[in-house]
């Protein structure tokens, strides 16, 4: 008899055996359904991209319409130099927000409406951020169409995601870590500067990169302030003032011209920004895995 019940309490109760095994199966297919679009996508990109893949792509500029002979490396230095502005910009501008948030502001009105903007400005289409960078700067001749004037687009862009990461990566820091600098002399700055933001680091530069991802592939945004060029960034800082080359808008100008060799520059485009996404996420997540506390 008792090995009767043994046998009897292993066996699974069927009607939630099978209740769990269905919904199982169900958030399964749909992290497949999810997950082929994605890798649909990147398989053609890679295989139309890696066929234009050479020395001359990384090292000449983009040929003349209908020709062959050519690369896209004034768009992809355009591109570095246009996201590292909106970094430079973005990123104090962030965290210095953050902190204010998380330590300061002990959830006064002003920091409630801070964090309301910042979840409005996070869903704002990123056209908007070119048209406001263009009446900021271009339209008013203060800059015209240049590199400074994409960057801030782009910061515009970043801005929201690494304040909120920002905040959130201070909030998790343990209370412990603050009252211990309290406790030996301390002052509240001195308690932010050197212990919580250190300890918030890892966390912090992963809202850096996830911002950069986002910028990096922005082209409404750069049609209305870089703009575009055929030529070389000059050296700054008059290259900073003068349209520049960016990979999105490349991809964007030569992916709807007839002319095949344009057509397949744009696909090597494609796969350098694609590249450059997976290079910065995959960043965030290692630098989320060295804790620091």
């Amino acid at each position: 008899m008792e090995n009767k019940g043994l046998s009897l309490k292993k066996k699974p109760t069927s009607s939630r055996a099978l209740f769990d095994s269905f919904w199982t199966g169900i958030a399964s297919l749909c992290m497949i359904v999810t997950l082929i679009p994605l890798f649909a996508v990147l398989i053609f990109v890679a295989l139309q991209g890696f066929r234009q893949i050479n020395f001359d792509l990384f090292t000449q500029l983009p040929p003349p319409p209908g020709l062959s002979d050519g690369g896209i490396a004034n768009a992809i230095i355009g591109t570095l130099i246009t996201v590292a502005i909106g970094t430079i910009i973005s990123v104090p501008f962030g965290v210095l927000a953050a902190v204010y948030l998380s330590e300061f502001s002990r959830d006064n009105q002003i920091a409630k409406w801070v964090r309301f903007a910042t979840n409005v400005l996070s869903g704002v289409p990123s056209i908007i951020a070119g048209v406001f960078a263009y009446g900021l700067l271009v339209a008013t001749g203060i800059v015209g169409f240049s590199a400074i004037a994409g960057g801030v687009a782009l910061a515009v862009l970043m801005l929201p995601t690494i304040i909120r990461t920002t905040d959130e990566a201070l909030q998790i820091v343990p209370q412990d870590v603050r009252w211990a600098a309290f406790g030996i002399g301390a002052y509240n700055y001195q308690t932010v500067l050197k212990v919580v933001l250190p300890a918030a680091i890892p966390s912090i530069l992963t809202g850096v990169t996830l911002g950069i991802a986002r910028a990096a592939g922005e082209t409404a945004p750069l049609i209305f302030t870089a703009l575009y060029s055929n030529f070389w960034p000059s050296a700054p800082p008059q290259g900073l003032l003068e349209p520049i080359a960016t990979l999105s808008v490349l991809v964007y100008n030569y992916a709807i011209v007839p002319f095949k060799p344009q057509q397949e520059l744009a696909w090597a485009g494609s796969l350098i920004l694609v590249l450059l996404v997976l290079i910065t996420s995959v960043t965030a997540r290692l630098a989320t895995r060295q804790k620091t506390y």
